[in-house]
Formats: structure tokens, sequence, C-alpha cells
């Protein structure tokens, strides 16, 4: 905006502006107001969190285990006795309504049998005919409809919120809900009057459950193309190919600046635009060859977290999952957006290179990793990822002081990234980028010494040990490649 107002104005017109400002500031211009500031952020406004408790996929038959003040034998003993008969368990109606055989009164523990409904077609209030208590039915009026989920803390049937085209948000409506009133007392004074206005839709409390539409069989990482994907077309030998290699990507150096060291020390002529072309036909058989060969990792914790890549003059992002045992990179994935969808192709590369059936999964506060834990534990009978989240620099929570470790490997790792391709200073095209940071990931998994393995590779091959040259080493993985 500086910059619009020196364009437009020169030095006498802009001290004229100034001094107008000055007057709008002390307030001594009525006539020009100024803009609202914005709405201040409470810290549960407008947030977005998963709840961790999934919802029942079947009407919950609710067993709640009483402790009777009374004895109802040694009430139908007094009544036998005062009368001179027994006291008669119910007698049904033909289709009327019978309460579950578990369902006991709460006072004096009589059986389903002496127990009948009170309140007519409601059904929601039972009698007991010993002791004549009260007490609510728990039963859930839309048994018999298209519900599919209940919450899981007042067992009401969750009702279809909203419907987008990658998830539908059921809601439960109860406002009775222990859920939601636990939610309600954690907020603010500030808060409460927000709750209480037109904006409450702004501050979540009611319990949410997000049903997401992915199809596995249909998500696909970036990587790169196919197309000319064959070495042995090409003029020069693989050492050259691994020299280029080595200088481009171990080293980090821009094609440029490879083409001359090849040429000023070397003594290989080629063009910068041939460096770019073997970056790019080594990339596709490496490709798989890491695919292939990041499996049954003894990996119980991952790390991810996603970092900024330039593409066409636009910022990017490069996902990226570590192991924090194995230190490998077990997967990544290039996307324009960091949506759900992008994190959980990202992860279940991740489980597939892992032989843990059970793992955690350590992020930073993206909602994005919220959304994809969320549709894998789905998937499965019993969770397979338990989500652990590192908020900010400063350990602010238990959670956050106990995971920063694992945090910390991630971001060591976006700094390396970062190393390996500054020189760049971005790709002209997604393809280039893919191409870049799948070399990066196979230097960094099979050709790339880790102090914390003792200067070791994360994923190791006793065929490298006997190549002393680094372009040597490309060489050989390009050869198992083929």
């Amino acid at each position: 905006m500086v910059k619009w107002l020196c364009k437009k104005l020169n030095y006498d017109e802009l001290l004229i502006a100034v001094e107008f400002l000055l007057q709008v500031i002390n307030g001594v211009r009525d006539d020009i107001k100024l803009k609202k500031a914005k709405q201040k952020q409470y810290p549960n406004y407008h947030k977005y969190d998963v709840d961790p408790t999934p919802p029942l996929t079947s009407f919950p038959d609710v067993k709640k285990k009483f402790s009777p003040s009374l004895n109802y034998k040694e009430l139908l003993e007094h009544h036998r006795i005062q009368h001179g008969k027994e006291l008669s368990p119910v007698k049904r109606r033909n289709n009327s309504f019978r309460p579950s055989e578990h369902i006991r009164c709460p006072i004096c523990g009589a059986p389903h049998s002496y127990i009948y409904v009170n309140d007519g077609r409601k059904q929601n209030q039972l009698k007991c005919k010993i002791c004549n208590s009260l007490f609510p039915s728990h039963r859930v009026r839309i048994r018999g409809s298209k519900t599919r989920y209940w919450c899981p803390h007042c067992y009401k049937a969750l009702y279809l919120w909203k419907s987008l085209p990658s998830y539908d948000i059921y809601k439960c409506g109860n406002r009775n809900c222990p859920h939601r009133i636990k939610n309600i007392n954690r907020l603010s004074p500030e808060e409460k009057t927000i709750l209480k206005s037109n904006a409450s839709s702004q501050i979540i409390v009611n319990y949410q459950f997000r049903c997401y539409h992915y199809d596995p069989g249909q998500l696909f990482c970036a990587r790169p193309q196919n197309t000319r994907s064959d070495l042995s077309a090409i003029r020069n030998n693989l050492q050259t190919v691994g020299l280029v290699l080595s200088y481009s990507v171990s080293f980090g150096l821009s094609s440029r600046q490879t083409q001359s060291i090849l040429k000023n020390i070397h003594g290989i002529s080629v063009s910068h635009q041939t460096v770019q072309n073997y970056i790019k036909l080594s990339a596709a058989p490496l490709f798989r060859f890491n695919d292939m060969h990041i499996r049954k990792l003894h990996d119980t914790h991952i790390v991810g977290d996603e970092t900024y890549i330039s593409v066409a003059n636009n910022w990017n992002y490069t996902w990226f999952n570590i192991g924090s045992l194995s230190r490998a990179i077990l997967s990544f994935h290039i996307s324009d957006r960091r949506t759900g969808i992008n994190a959980l192709i990202t992860i279940l590369r991740s489980l597939k290179a892992v032989s843990a059936n059970k793992v955690d999964f350590t992020s930073d506060g993206n909602p994005a990793y919220d959304s994809a834990v969320t549709f894998i534990n789905s998937q499965h009978e019993k969770p397979v990822i338990r989500l652990h989240k590192v908020i900010g620099l400063s350990n602010d929570d238990d959670e956050s002081k106990q995971y920063r470790p694992f945090k910390q490997l991630i971001e060591r790792l976006n700094r390396t990234y970062k190393f390996h391709t500054r020189a760049r200073c971005g790709r002209k095209s997604s393809e280039g980028a893919v191409s870049l940071t799948t070399l990066f990931v196979v230097y960094y998994n099979w050709l790339r010494p880790h102090k914390a393995l003792n200067y070791k590779t994360p994923v190791h091959i006793d065929r490298l040990d006997s190549i002393p040259t680094l372009q040597g080493r490309w060489a050989e993985l390009l050869r198992m490649a083929a």
C-alpha cells in the first residue's frame, strides 16, 4: 500500500495525505471513518478439531448397572404377607412395547417382567410395579429409520448436518448431551455470549463426526512421468549420469553449476538442459526402485509434516513422512493444497512401508492430519493410528512437551530438503519438482550417511559397500532400478 501511494503521489501530495491521516488518527476528522478492527479470536472460536471418540454404528443397547436401594424380593414377600397373595408380573397386551430383558428397576432391582410403559405411545418413561418408581427407558425413537450413527456420549441418533463432495458431517442434536455440556463449561464468558447470538455456529460444542468419501484405491501420490525413462538411449555412460546426480542432487548444485563443473574439471561437455534431462530420466526408475524396496521397516512411530516448494512461481507443498527409528523417508507427496486427501495419500503409503500393525503418528496442528487419521481408523475395527499433536514452538501442553523430539526430526529433514533444492530457485513445472524430490528421497534413504545411525544410511544395500565413489553408487542404483 505504501508503494502504491508513493507511485500515485508526489512529495507535496504525500505530505498533504500524511496530514489528513494524522487528523483521522487523532479523531479530528469525523467525516472519515476507520475500518473496523477484526473480531477478537477466542480460544474455541471457529476451531476445527476431530473428536477422538468414534460414533456408534449400531443401535446402542444401554446396559447400566444399578445399585438398588431396595430389594424387590423383600418387597414381594411383604406384599404377600400384607395381601395374602403373590404380586403377579405385568400382563401385557398384544403389540405393546416390551422393555428389554436387561432393563431392571434402579430402585429395587426388579426384572423386566415387573416393568411397564407409563407414558403411552411416547414409550420414554417406565414404571416399576413393585416399588412404583419411575425411570427413563433410554430408547432411541428412530431406531428403525435410516440412522447410520449414534452419539457415543448420550446414545442419541446423529443427523446429517452438512454434505460436501469429500465428506458428510453428522451432528448430535441433543442439547443435554454430556459432551455438549462439558464443552460449554469450558467456554469463556465472551464465548458463551457468542453462543447465544446469531453466530453460535462458529463455536463447536456439539458432538460431530465426519464421514469421508475417499476411495483408497483411487489415491495416487505424485510420481515422475514414465515417458522417456530409458537411460540406454543416451550418448553418455552411467558414470556421467552418476556425476550429474552427485553434483545436482547430493551436493545441491544448479544445472548450470553442474554443467560448468563437468566441463572445467572432468572435461565432459554437456549442456545444462542435458543435466535436467538426466534428472528426469533417472527419477522414474529410481522412484519404482525406492517404492519397491521401502518395505517392512521396524518403525512404530511415524512423523509427518509439509514444507514449501516453488513450482511455476506458485507455492506448492511437499509432504514427508519419516520413521523415528530407521530415519528413512517412508513416503512423500507434492500437492498445490494442504487438504486431508493429500495427507491421507502420504500416510497410507507410510503404513505400507512399516511392519507394525499399530503406529503412533506425530504432526503439527494441521487439521488435514486429523481428517486422514480419522478416515484410516474408520476403515478398521480397532484404531491403527494414534495421533499426537505438537503445537507451536513452545511446549504449552503436556503432549507437545512429550512428542517435541519426534517433531524435530521432520523439521531437520525439511531443512535438509531445502538445502538440496535451494539452488533451483523453484521449478518451472510440477514434473521437475517431482523428479527432483524423488531423487532427493533416494539419496536420503540409500546414499546419505546419518549421524544418528552411526554414519550409516537409513536403508542399507550390501552391493554399495564396495563402491568407493558417490557417482559409482548412483550408477549402481540406476543399474539395479533398470
